[in-house]
């Protein structure tokens, strides 16, 4: 018989980071506790106000019924919370973690016996010319070969000024550049601003206009300069007739999968298989869980086999995120083995 809790957890961001949604200075996740006799499992529910579509004001009550109803089983209740896909994440992983010899080790690998590393982007938080400049200084100096900037927040000529600033001293052998706009352009005004961005040898742009707008999108897709993937416009979309129905629409470049955002390791997969059947290119990124969810999103990630850099690199930002083997080195992310976990702040 299992048993099943949950509880918060609110992370602290080490310095406020700024999205084209606003500034983030902390961020709510809720955890999954399942119990079997002497064993136990744990899940993360990463939710993200304002841009998960389980931002409900229900959302605690729906992890209180889960808890209630865990004799249903991970599939069953996989299939009952469609429109939780941050739940049913933390579900998969609990159950994972459950049936794990080690409740934090979900896919054994080279990845987490330390032999392989998964090549990742580096983020640059929005902000004033100053700041993104010194982000981008550091992740250069600390050895990234991709970087990811968030724009659409400051003004253009500056971001581009940014650009120009990477591309003088780098050229796009060394140094892999994607944007994301978090939806931030205007629907009139998003053709010219990626024709602008043309000559800085890009590798993508996620999600330059606000999602919903399929018919713009779709223009925007077959008339870029350069590769545009879809993020937030995935969001929300829930059957398999959807997803495939969109991807068709919309025809992408690349696709852009958080697990916690389109229903875990299984909504995840369901978008990877659609997207290889119409040659539309993906990778996946985290959405600033904590090292509990991001260790799954990563184990699980170095499985898929895919050589582009991941978007894992989150696991610095909090000033109280739990300690893990995780770590990031020369723009790689590790499993180090003699590093520790301490998840001591949960009831675990």
């Amino acid at each position: 018989m299992i048993k099943a809790s949950y509880q918060q957890y609110v992370l602290n961001f080490k310095r406020p980071s700024g999205t084209s949604r606003g500034v983030l200075t902390e961020k709510e996740t809720w955890f999954i506790i399942l119990e079997k006799e002497d064993k136990k499992g744990i899940g993360e529910c990463g939710i993200l106000r304002t841009l998960s579509i389980d931002d409900r004001p229900d959302y605690e009550e729906k992890l209180q019924w889960v808890c209630e109803n865990i004799h249903l089983g991970k599939d069953k209740l996989w299939e009952m919370l469609l429109e939780f896909p941050s739940i049913q994440f933390g579900i998969e992983q609990a159950f994972l973690s459950l049936e794990s010899e080690n409740p934090l080790l979900l896919f054994p690998s080279e990845f987490t016996n330390g032999q392989k590393s998964i090549f990742i982007n580096g983020l640059v938080w929005m902000g004033d010319e100053a700041f993104m400049k010194q982000q981008i200084d550091e992740k250069l100096a600390s050895g990234f070969k991709c970087i990811k900037l968030k724009i659409g927040a400051i003004d253009f000529q500056k971001e581009l000024d940014l650009l120009r600033f990477i591309r003088s001293n780098f050229d796009a052998e060394t140094i892999e550049i994607r944007v994301d706009a978090n939806g931030a352009f205007g629907l009139n005004s998003a053709l010219d601003k990626l024709n602008q961005l043309t000559g800085f040898e890009l590798h993508s742009i996620e999600q330059p206009i606000a999602k919903n707008n399929t018919d713009r999108m779709a223009e925007l897709c077959r008339l870029t300069p350069f590769p545009i993937a879809l993020d937030e416009e995935l969001i929300g979309v829930f059957s398999l007739a959807e997803k495939e129905a969109l991807l068709e629409k919309i025809k992408p470049q690349y696709i852009i999968l958080k697990p916690s955002l389109v229903g875990g390791f299984r909504g995840t997969k369901e978008w990877i298989d659609l997207a290889e059947k119409h040659n539309i290119g993906w990778w996946i990124t985290s959405a600033l869980e904590s090292n509990i969810g991001l260790n799954a999103i990563a184990q699980w990630t170095y499985t898929l086999k895919n050589s582009m850099p991941q978007g894992l690199g989150t696991g610095a930002l909090y000033t109280n995120n739990f300690d893990c083997p995780l770590e990031v080195d020369k723009g790689q992310l590790w499993y180090r083995k003699n590093l520790k976990w301490d998840i001591s702040p949960l009831q675990f």
